[in-house]
């Protein structure tokens, strides 16, 4: 770095951190700003107790979720979530401690199996059904002590705004298909930093449920990028891991050849925390077999400030350039990389990769969903359809009272365009296609011997939810998500800061596979350099939510 560049990027990192500072001030710490081991060092200390956390986050959902802005996050509340939490406690008295998430109330994407509590993917068409079992990251995460308060909202089936196993698909989005968040059985969820736009999907009652403090992280899934884009919209850390390091068992499959959860947090300290607890082999789900070696359980020791120091960071600028305000925040958070230390090197993505990631993505999702959504339906009970064409016909039929006609066309485009597992224009896609993408992004971490590679999450904000209207493009299009999906490599998303508007802007930390001890690190230097996530305005803390109150 020469030193005319130096004194202008301190300028930029004064500015950055300066803007911020209103949204975290000095003194008492607030429950959304906690981390886990905050928490658990009020625990210790019998400051707070699992009831008592398990009360604050529950009056959070009362307040702000079906009243006041009305976030309608919420499918399915825990009734029993406070019986729980006073169990742990009873056990931590006991000085039975599961480990650091002993007591930690979270959220789950209404895609994961829970065995006390219906799992709908959605759709009006599931409505009440109870799984066999927990999903296998389920169970891990209730075995270390979590108290699951809720089932949140997604876009219907995980298909994102566009449709079912075609998201962003033109047709889908001609038809007039409804905005990311929303579903026939949960609505529509809306943005905590504004009312009028839309949290993002699928993950998208995560997302916003995170945002608002309604639990201290959740899981979501990503195919396309449904952890990252909801991540982006309300302003949150999310992870969408290297595939095979978290076990999809017992989640409703979108398309296996990308699908995978992901923890969604307020702060990269908690992501990293929660994947440590859920990484790991599972005999259940064959890809996990890749993760032996790789998966770690302390995640928590790579987050270092320094980390940046001497990474070469690769600038994705192809995804730039669609709207002003984000990349006001981006040119401030490439400044702070290398204010951290970071070589810093703008790439361009070759042609052919840009042309095919999405087209590459739509064929393949849409003719696994169609086929993998059997396999999930054949663990339902007797009531539910079992077929992708009974789904299709039920969805379409007037008699069901059905509330979402856009996802009923949505269905029934994919059982008309999907392909066989069997066709030849699919294996073609999966066999050689697939493969090529990933040569191709192999080469550009190697050309410029990269760490990693930056670029924001969403090109634009978060989008407008118009009703009765076709949706405007989604804030994602034109994003570099999908090229984690198909390469099957770790995406780590961290707050930056916001557009003059007041709407959140991430940026992503992509990288090779399995390096998400790199990344995890690059992400806690750079949000503690900034300081860049900011509290939603239509859900400010509640009294009681104080530090100071908890005693």
């Amino acid at each position: 770095m020469d030193m005319k560049t130096q004194p202008k990027l301190a300028l930029l990192a004064l500015a950055i951190c300066t803007s911020l500072a209103a949204a975290h001030p000095a003194g008492a710490m607030e429950l959304e700003s906690a981390t886990i081991a905050d928490l658990q060092t009020a625990m210790a200390a019998g400051k707070l107790s699992a009831e008592k956390l398990t009360e604050l986050y529950l009056a959070r959902i009362e307040a702000y979720d079906k009243k006041g802005p009305t976030l309608n996050t919420v499918i399915t509340l825990n009734p029993k979530a406070l019986e729980l939490a006073r169990t742990l406690d009873a056990e931590r008295k006991a000085g039975k401690l599961r480990g650091p998430l002993h007591g930690i109330p979270i959220v789950l994407k209404d895609n994961f199996d829970t065995a006390d509590l219906p799992t709908t993917g959605g759709s009006q068409l599931l409505k009440g059904s109870l799984p066999p079992d927990d999903a296998f990251v389920v169970k891990k995460l209730r075995d270390a002590g979590v108290i699951v308060l809720a089932k949140v909202n997604l876009s219907e089936w995980a298909g994102g705004g566009g449709s079912v196993g075609g998201a962003s698909d033109p047709a889908v989005l001609k038809a007039g298909a409804v905005p990311n968040g929303s579903s026939s059985m949960g609505g529509q969820t809306r943005n905590p930093h504004d009312l009028t736009r839309g949290p993002s999907g699928s993950s998208g009652g995560t997302g916003a449920a995170i945002a608002a403090s309604f639990a201290q992280f959740g899981l979501g899934t990503d195919t396309g990028g449904s952890v990252r884009g909801p991540s982006s919209a309300n302003g949150i850390v999310g992870l969408k891991p290297t595939l095979g390091l978290m076990s999809r068992d017992g989640i409703i499959p979108l398309a296996l050849s990308f699908d995978t959860g992901g923890p969604m947090a307020r702060s990269v300290y908690d992501v990293a925390l929660a994947l440590g607890v859920m990484a790991g082999v599972d005999p259940a789900d064959a890809a996990t077999a890749k993760s032996a070696g790789h998966a770690e359980k302390d995640y928590l020791k790579y987050l270092k400030r320094g980390s940046l120091q001497g990474a070469r960071i690769g600038i994705a600028r192809d995804f730039m350039g669609k709207d002003a305000g984000t990349d006001q925040v981006m040119e401030r958070a490439i400044a702070m990389l290398k204010l951290q230390g970071a070589t810093v090197i703008d790439i361009k993505y070759p042609d052919y990769l840009l042309a095919a990631k999405q087209p590459l993505l739509i064929l393949m999702m849409s003719s696994e969903f169609k086929t993998q959504i059997a396999d999930y339906l054949k663990t339902t009970g007797p009531s539910y359809p079992k077929t992708f064409d009974q789904l299709v016909a039920l969805s379409n039929d007037p008699k069901t009272n059905y509330r979402a006609p856009e996802k009923a066309y949505a269905l029934k485009y994919t059982a008309s365009v999907a392909l066989a597992l069997d066709d030849p224009r699919y294996l073609a896609a999966k066999t050689q296609a697939l493969p090529a993408i990933k040569a191709g992004i192999d080469a550009l971490f190697a050309t410029d011997k990269l760490d990693a590679i930056v670029y924001p999450t969403s090109p634009r904000p978060a989008t407008l939810i118009v009703p009765d209207k076709p949706p405007m493009p989604s804030a994602g299009t034109d994003s570099a998500t999908s090229f984690a999906n198909e390469t099957g490599y770790p995406d780590l998303i961290v707050p930056a800061g916001v557009t003059p508007s007041g709407l959140p802007v991430t940026i992503s930390f992509f990288g090779p596979a399995w390096s998400e001890p790199k990344l995890l690190g690059y992400g806690y230097d750079f949000e503690q350099a900034t300081k860049a996530r900011v509290l939603p305005k239509t859900t400010p803390p509640l009294p009681a939510d104080s530090l100071a109150m908890w005693r």
